[in-house]
């Protein structure tokens, strides 16, 4: 029995099984029109990643040199990383910067207990990068309050073609899943969209227990994902989520994006919500903010204040908007608001009648099915899910947790032994980095420490 749900729990993760806006392929697309793997969907779904480049090997857990994931997003040309050791990568303050384009980090051929990383993030600066089962738990670092801030997973400067999936994100003293860059670089709105990110997909990940009163400079800061001015063809779809204050997701000024299929938990005094910061756009003009939001459930828990509304507005720009079957209820499943505001400013919700833009191919699950689906499938490796992941989302299904302020209360960083197993490139296949045959995804939890 444990073997069969191993396996369906692997063909979830990889979109060759039912699951959130995911399609079984019972044969490859022409070459052209590849996706970056089964089931990708958004702006971003055809990119390359590292295919056909050169096989890089992680073979060490040492935050730096030979055989490291460092030494492997430094290197240069196409290249897909593998893992052939498993465990903790302690980057001691120091996040991983990924600025070198056509990657694909394949966190799932790692031998158990998979990859983990601690005490800092990853900030992805690069184009046509593909990030999976790779999990990142920032915590306070050792650092003072209020001195030091950290994304779990950023994207940075013009980072565009770039997914994000099945990565369990927790902990970050900023944001635990943001897009981000350069807000206003160049002449025009045109100019701004182009050189800051844009086709980027978040997909099936959790995101959740970003650390409220920890080392954040300006205080309170438990972030789900903050996405930044101007980010365009931005997919947010089929995520976890959960204990986070705020920005489940936060859309900035003039952001266009789609939210589909998203389970939000615990939400403290926000969760999803739009704001155009008039002080930080000076003199220029405005521009719209346009958010599709189809099949999202947002479940209340312990830190969830009454009231408090699906979709928010703060600041002075108005948000065009398209929503159709989101629930979102309160701690005994009466529905609460679909609409609030936080700021007195003049920005307003402006209701569409027909979704401004559609990622293609994409097919949304009725809401009603979206609590369960995400659950199953989400996170790193949910063959082979960790100890905090196991914990998170039990809580989740029993309404229980809360947002808080240190890895501490929850059980501190984890500790596992290191575990080696040789990557056989035969097993795989390459174009997407997926198995062959399920049984090649090691769950081998008897290596398993603390």
């Amino acid at each position: 029995m444990r073997s069969r749900v191993l396996a369906r729990a692997a063909l979830v993760a990889f979109g060759l099984s039912s699951g959130i806006a995911a399609t079984a392929q019972t044969a490859a697309p022409s070459a052209e029109k590849l996706p970056a793997f089964p089931g990708a969907q958004g702006w971003a779904a055809n990119t390359p990643g590292g295919r056909g480049g050169q096989i890089i090997k992680v073979t060490s857990l040492a935050k730096q040199g030979p055989g490291t994931l460092r030494e492997a997003f430094d290197a240069k040309g196409p290249r897909i990383i593998v893992f052939e050791v498993g465990g903790i990568i302690d980057l001691d303050g120091e996040s991983l910067k990924l600025d070198e384009p056509f990657v694909t980090v394949a966190g799932q051929t790692a031998p158990s207990p998979g990859i983990t990383l601690i005490r800092g993030g990853i900030d992805i600066g690069a184009h046509d990068a593909i990030v999976q089962h790779i999990r990142v738990r920032v915590g306070s670092i050792d650092k003072p309050k209020f001195s030091h801030e950290d994304d779990s997973i950023g994207t940075v400067g013009g980072a565009h073609d770039v997914i994000v999936d099945h990565c369990s994100l927790t902990w970050a003293t900023d944001e635990n899943l943001s897009a981000s860059g350069p807000r206003f670089k160049g002449n025009d709105i045109a100019e701004w969209r182009q050189n800051t990110s844009h086709r980027i997909t978040f997909s099936n990940n959790i995101i959740g227990e970003g650390l409220s009163y920890s080392t954040h400079p300006k205080g309170e800061h438990s972030k789900g994902s903050l996405i930044h001015d101007n980010v365009t063809d931005l997919l947010i779809v089929g995520n976890l989520y959960a204990h986070n204050y705020e920005r489940s997701p936060l859309f900035k000024g003039g952001v266009h994006g789609a939210i589909v299929n998203n389970f939000i938990f615990d939400p403290g005094a926000r969760a999803i919500h739009y704001n155009l910061a008039p002080l930080e756009w000076g003199e220029r003009k405005f521009e719209n903010g346009q958010m599709v939001a189809v099949g999202n459930v947002l479940r209340a828990g312990k830190s969830t204040p009454s009231p408090l509304a699906f979709l928010m507005i703060g600041g002075d720009g108005d948000l065009e908007y398209y929503g159709k079957d989101n629930v979102a209820v309160d701690r005994i499943g009466n529905p609460i608001p679909m609409f609030g505001r936080y700021t007195t400013g003049p920005a307003k919700i402006i209701e569409a009648k027909q979704p401004m833009f559609w990622p293609a191919g994409l097919t949304a699950l009725p809401a009603n099915k979206v609590e369960r689906a995400v659950l199953a499938q989400v996170g790193a490796r949910p063959w082979d899910r960790d100890k905090h992941d196991v914990r998170l989302l039990a809580d989740v299904a029993e309404g229980r947790g809360e947002i808080i302020d240190s890895e501490a209360q929850v059980g501190g960083y984890p500790k596992y032994e290191e575990t080696k197993k040789p990557f056989v490139e035969s097993d795989w296949d390459l174009r997407f980095m997926t198995p062959k045959n399920p049984s090649v995804l090691d769950s081998g939890k008897k290596a398993r420490g603390t």
